[in-house]
């Protein structure tokens, strides 16, 4: 109780710094002729430096653009070769560097302030790039200031190499697709990543583009246009763009405007078709980048492991025999080798089993590509909760506030709130079944950070991630624990209120969020405390960069962080969700 009200006293203490920040905000965009900041988030759900860390990461973007249209203007003149043509010599670098343009280009968000990068950067494992945020409002802040999204921006090393989703009827689950809950099938354009690649432009609260022709647009004025039709052949200044294309482009999707019309732009059908292809062309240019060394390049401690070029330290073996073994962690983080000796039953059968094979796969990609619903509490420091009210565009982003729940690829398969149109309708018998699983992501680069703050684990230095699709753990170790004692130490509470004498994320996990359909494979594993620190120092060994530097990983401009240790990590941020409740339910009903 007492721990309650002295964070309810802190979330109070922090409205005078909010409150300066929006009314600075506020008349700057007065100022300007630019609609209100969009706030209807309770003091302490915005970090105090939101404004500064935006524009910290902006300078670094566009640093790294320019370093890419550098790339671009030190091309050899293109030649077209056989047929079908090919860029002979040239073809993957051009690719390549066009998907860097477009990647890490502001102008392709309607306020011409975000890029698709702003929310994955380099030197964070192209996840979040802002501490304060990783450790606040979980999701990150859109285009339109301050529309935030609802996840934490899922890292998309190897991304590329996920198939198209698919439901194996043997295994009885689902597998492939991008995005935590699978939106992004991959079914068009055969490429589950580049039909990821598609979503962010056109989401209300990310770049928040209300019309796909709008990259066509703006393709057409930048200044790289010309790398574009070497690529591609098609000319997106070709395309006859109404007079008010600019205007619709400057206003966010989701606008009262608009209505329900998702293409707002009044283009001929030959010219909309032309705005398709190019939509499509963006995204597989990006996802090529994705899958080159900029991005994926296999080059962690563990891969030259695997070549014979490195060995193992005796803190990363025994964290490696873990992982594939007592831990069971290779059962859905696939490293090419069996599980063995297996956990203890009902999990296991073998628990004193031993793989003495060789590796399977000298390019593990250390996921099965599938789905689980792994038990995460409810976050309730994630800003999409409070988005209760509309705003100036008449935009409510989410109606339900806190009674909203995230039941991730159920919530696809019904096409529901929040996700996308489910393409197969013999799908949606298994929303149920689905309820609450969210994507595997691969474990590479789980930890890789800026140099200049060398882990992920305090008392560091250190950089501050977040970790699973709601951001609730803030820490390797902590994701361990939580795999290992889960059940051991789980209780029907809600976070932020564990009771006295028990601390939340050591001794106290709260109630799944969504409690059905939890994956009983972890929660229980039988780890001591030195078992889960040797497999965060193996954790370490699948960060890129050690066989060759990681691209652009020295762009990280800010601060690290510093105190405390990596099980308690982030925990005085903690909102007890009964009084976040109460704040969202007021923010619904004010004024």
């Amino acid at each position: 109780m007492r721990t309650t009200r002295k964070l309810i006293a802190l979330l109070i203490l922090s409205a005078g710094v909010m409150t300066a920040l929006l009314i600075s905000t506020r008349l700057t965009g007065a100022q300007q002729g630019t609609p209100a900041v969009y706030n209807p988030y309770p003091p302490g759900i915005l970090p105090a430096n939101l404004s500064a860390e935006i524009a910290r990461v902006e300078r670094e973007i566009q640093g790294i653009f320019n370093n890419y249209l550098a790339q671009w203007r030190a091309l050899p003149p293109p030649t077209l070769a056989g047929n079908p043509p090919t860029l002979q010599g040239t073809g993957y670098e051009s690719v390549r560097i066009l998907g860097g343009l477009l990647n890490y280009d502001l102008n392709m968000s309607v306020d011409r302030n975000t890029a698709c990068s702003s929310c994955h950067m380099p030197y964070a494992g192209f996840s979040g790039p802002i501490p304060s945020v990783n450790l606040g409002p979980i999701a990150y802040p859109g285009s339109f200031h301050f529309r935030f999204g609802k996840r934490n921006p899922q890292r998309y090393p190897y991304a590329p190499r996920f198939p198209v989703l698919n439901y194996n009827t043997t295994q009885g689950a689902f597998f492939g697709g991008n995005f935590w809950d699978a939106r992004a099938t991959g079914y068009k354009l055969q490429s589950p990543d580049a039909n990821q690649a598609q979503g962010p432009p056109l989401d209300t609260q990310e770049m928040g583009s209300p019309d796909l022709a709008c990259i066509a647009f703006k393709i057409s004025q930048a200044v790289y246009l010309p790398l574009y039709v070497t690529v591609w052949g098609d000319d997106p200044s070709s395309i006859v763009f109404p007079a008010d294309t600019a205007s619709i482009c400057a206003t966010p999707g989701g606008a009262a405007v608009f209505g329900s019309n998702p293409s707002p732009i009044a283009l001929s059908a030959e010219d909309r078709t032309k705005a398709n292809n190019v939509y499509d062309h963006w995204a597989q240019s990006i996802s090529f980048l994705e899958s080159s060394d900029d991005t994926s390049p296999f080059t962690s401690k563990f891969d030259a492991f695997l070549a014979g070029k490195y060995t193992l330290t005796s803190a990363e073996m025994a964290g490696y025999k873990l992982f594939r073994g007592k831990a069971n962690c290779n059962s859905c983080h696939l490293d090419g080798r069996s599980t063995a000796p297996t956990p203890p039953p009902p999990q296991g059968t073998d628990p004193t089993g031993e793989d003495t094979g060789a590796a399977a796969d000298t390019a593990p990609l250390f996921t099965c590509f599938g789905y689980a619903n792994l038990g995460l509490p409810k976050n309730p420091r994630d800003a999409f909760y409070y988005q209760t009210t509309p705003d100036s565009f008449g935009f409510t982003p989410n109606p339900a506030g806190f009674t909203y729940t995230d039941f991730g690829l159920g919530t696809f398969l019904r096409s529901g709130f929040g996700s996308a149109p489910n393409p197969n309708s013999a799908w949606i018998q298994f929303a149920a079944t689905s309820d609450g699983q969210m994507q595997t992501s691969t474990a590479r680069d789980v930890a890789l950070v800026p140099p200049q703050c060398p882990t992920t684990e305090a008392p560091g230095p250190y950089f501050q991630k977040e970790f699973f699709h709601n951001g609730y753990i803030k820490s390797l170790k902590q994701l361990v624990h939580f795999y290992n004692t889960r059940d051991l130490y789980r209780m029907e509470v809600e976070s932020g209120e564990c009771p006295t004498g028990k601390v939340e994320k050591v001794n106290c996990w709260p109630a799944a969020e969504v409690p059905q359909n939890q994956d009983m494979t972890v929660g229980n594993l039988g780890l001591t405390d030195t078992e889960e620190n040797q497999i965060v120092v193996f954790l370490q060994t699948l960060t890129d960069g050690f066989t060759k530097p990681y691209p652009f990983i020295g762009t990280y401009t800010g601060a690290c962080m510093s105190g405390g240790n990596a099980a308690t990590q982030g925990n005085s941020s903690l909102i007890p969700a009964t009084a976040a409740r109460r704040l969202a339910l007021a923010t619904t009903n004010k004024p």
